[in-house]
């Protein structure tokens, strides 16, 4: 990335956060919960519960509520979140979750992690307030209820649904990937191997 285009990534005010594996560490083991759903592996789980009747998305949908319940209690904050949250705001920069976990579950992670001061209620987005990643709805709907564009506007996160989302609503993308081996890059605008080097980056750049 140019360092035009990295400066005016750094002065935008409005930043969107995936959740797991972006301001958590990972935890999920998706094909103990494939196996535990009756999902087969490497199938997206959410878009094959889309599928079933609906008796079987409600009750696949509250044994999924229970795993990822535990799993939230148990959230790891991710290296350099609370210090990158704490530039952000002190920058006066808007900021919101997008995940494709319930809200409640987001809440009840961000709490686990002692960030959960950083956000409003309104624009904390669970998969019950939006169409799920990769689908740009939720940015769009947090983007409508700041008032602002995709000009203005980051996501960030470790996966490429989270870089799919970002790309098709237009805003500017982080990829985070602790490995450095950014499978995505088309899709992505700045790449980091953790929150820390994006930190770091934005305090060069203001």
């Amino acid at each position: 990335m140019n360092s035009n285009l990295l400066e005016n990534l750094f002065q935008r005010k409005y930043w969107i956060f995936d959740l797991d594996g972006t301001l958590t560490v990972p935890i999920h083991d998706f094909p103990a919960i494939r196996q535990e759903l009756g999902i087969p592996e490497g199938l997206d789980i959410l878009d094959t519960l889309a599928t079933r009747s609906e008796q079987e998305q409600k009750r696949l949908h509250q044994k999924l509520d229970v795993i990822e319940i535990e799993l939230a209690k148990k959230a790891i904050i991710a290296e350099g979140a609370l210090e990158l949250l704490q530039k952000l705001q002190e920058q006066g920069c808007h900021l919101a979750i997008l995940t494709r976990n319930t809200r409640r579950n987001a809440w009840t992670s961000l709490q686990a992690i002692g960030l959960d001061s950083f956000f409003q209620e309104a624009v904390v987005l669970g998969r019950e307030d939006a169409i799920p990643k990769p689908d740009p709805d939720g940015i769009q709907k947090i983007m409508t209820l700041w008032q602002t564009s995709a000009e203005e506007t980051v996501m960030v996160g470790d996966y490429i649904h989270d870089l799919q989302t970002g790309f098709s609503a237009g805003t500017a993308t982080i990829h985070l990937d602790p490995t450095r081996t950014f499978a995505w890059p088309d899709l992505t605008s700045l790449q980091a191997a953790s929150l820390s080097e994006v930190a770091a980056k934005l305090q060069l750049q203001n």
